[in-house]
């Protein structure tokens, strides 16, 4: 049978859609990258906001029309499900099989009974890249124990829990088998990881263990501000594989909006370890991510907002504009914001974000970068590429190169940059 799978969301759910992969890899399928010529298709939907959602269901409904031709099976997976199942079962009949989060533990016994076939692998056992061999990301937990009031992620993925760290470096070694050169650990906060299993914040232990092994880059993603020590950031000093680039949600710039989104510490703190970073690190990228029209929200509290982005200096931002997501604490809250003032004040603090980060590039001008091919683009004759200062989840910008000699894709060369527009970079081979 020819299968195919889409995976939507975060780079988490990735890692979660490429061990449900590995348990296709066996002589009874063949993997089918053109949809509309699979057998069989696997969705691993998000279910985290509004858009996700909408993603998720217009995914759905795009692929069960595939069912009128050649498609025998569809079977979707992932967040979307584990948060909707009853619904999804009513609204769509055309899907053959949903799978919670919680059933994945038992996944290929149910996979065998919809194919008639026997799996011979358990989810988890085995992973299979989906895209390259040179980038790869290595999710370390599940689940949140934060219980932001605007997040439904503790709802449908339970609390935090630590991956046991034996098992953390066993998948790490398979991924340096694999040649990949770059290594992104994600969590839905990486800082806090161990304090479950081990009662303390582990790491630090772990990036030194990581270090050790074949990797060029190893870069950490979703960290919280205030789980960042400076035995942490002495860790990622000593490492010479650990990339100075920081992924810190800082969510908001008031104290009273930071208190309602029930976040830990105030904007004192944020301040406080951004210094701490910039003290510790020549030449560190930081990048944030923020949400724009919580309920409460008016023009004081986010033009202190703004007022931080323009002292921070961010090298890179995202924002979203606030969805209510039922069951939360925010979903219930008064004083909603209209989507129209939302709107407004997203494009306002996207268009001080990209004066910064326009004043960023234009300060590399002339200087010398490693940069990571990603892939050709014959189109417009062109290699994209990144930095340290870009991770490989498309938020931040690239690095657009000509060159006269071929360059091999998953390769790492030395870069000059010669120009710049509001976020990407051009360069030439050094």
């Amino acid at each position: 049978m020819k299968v195919g799978f889409v995976s939507l969301g975060c780079a988490k759910n990735l890692v979660d859609s490429e061990h449900i992969i590995a348990l296709f890899d066996d002589p009874f399928f063949e993997y089918e990258y053109d949809l509309k010529k699979c057998d069989a298709i696997v969705i691993n939907t998000c279910g985290f906001i509004l858009s996700a959602k909408e993603e998720a269901i217009d995914t759905i409904l795009e692929i069960a029309e595939y069912k009128k031709q050649n498609l025998k099976k569809l079977i979707v997976t992932g967040c979307f499900v584990q948060r909707y199942y009853e619904e999804c079962l009513e609204e769509f009949p055309e899907v053959d099989l949903f799978v919670r989060l919680d059933q994945y533990d038992r996944l290929g016994e149910i996979l065998s009974g919809l194919f008639d076939h026997k799996f011979v692998r358990n989810y988890g056992t085995n992973r299979k890249l989906a895209n390259n061999s040179h980038t790869a990301y290595l999710k370390i937990s599940d689940g949140c124990y934060h219980y932001c009031a605007f997040c439904a992620i503790p709802l449908i993925r339970g609390k935090y829990h630590s991956y046991p760290m034996e098992e953390v470096l066993e998948e790490a070694r398979f991924l340096e088998q694999q040649g990949v050169k770059e290594l992104n650990i994600v969590a839905q906060d990486t800082t806090c990881y161990g304090i479950d299993l081990y009662h303390e914040y582990r790491l630090k232990d772990l990036l030194r263990e990581l270090n050790q092994m074949d990797f060029r880059w190893i870069r950490i993603l979703y960290m919280y501000p205030d789980e960042i020590d400076k035995q942490l950031l002495q860790a990622m000093k000593e490492c010479n594989k650990v990339l100075p680039y920081f992924d810190i949600p800082i969510q908001y710039g008031n104290d009273r909006i930071l208190e309602l989104m029930n976040r830990k510490g105030d904007v004192a703190l944020i301040k406080e370890k951004i210094g701490m970073i910039r003290d510790c690190f020549r030449d560190p990228v930081i990048r944030t991510t923020l949400i724009v029209g919580f309920p409460k929200e008016d023009a004081v509290t986010f033009n202190d907002t703004m007022k931080l982005v323009e002292e921070l200096q961010f090298d890179s931002l995202g924002a979203f504009t606030f969805s209510p997501e039922e069951d939360t604490k925010a979903y219930e809250m008064k004083d909603q914001i209209e989507e129209s003032v939302k709107q407004a004040r997203y494009d306002l603090l996207m268009q001080k974000q990209q004066k910064i980060a326009m004043k960023k590039n234009q300060s590399r001008v002339g200087k010398v970068y490693d940069a990571l091919i990603e892939r050709y683009e014959s189109l417009f004759d062109r290699y994209v590429a990144r930095t340290y200062m870009s991770a490989p989840d498309g938020i931040d910008g690239v690095v657009y190169i000509r060159s006269d000699e071929e360059l091999k894709i998953g390769e790492i060369y030395k870069v000059k940059i010669t120009g710049y527009d509001h976020y990407d970079l051009t360069a030439i081979i050094k």
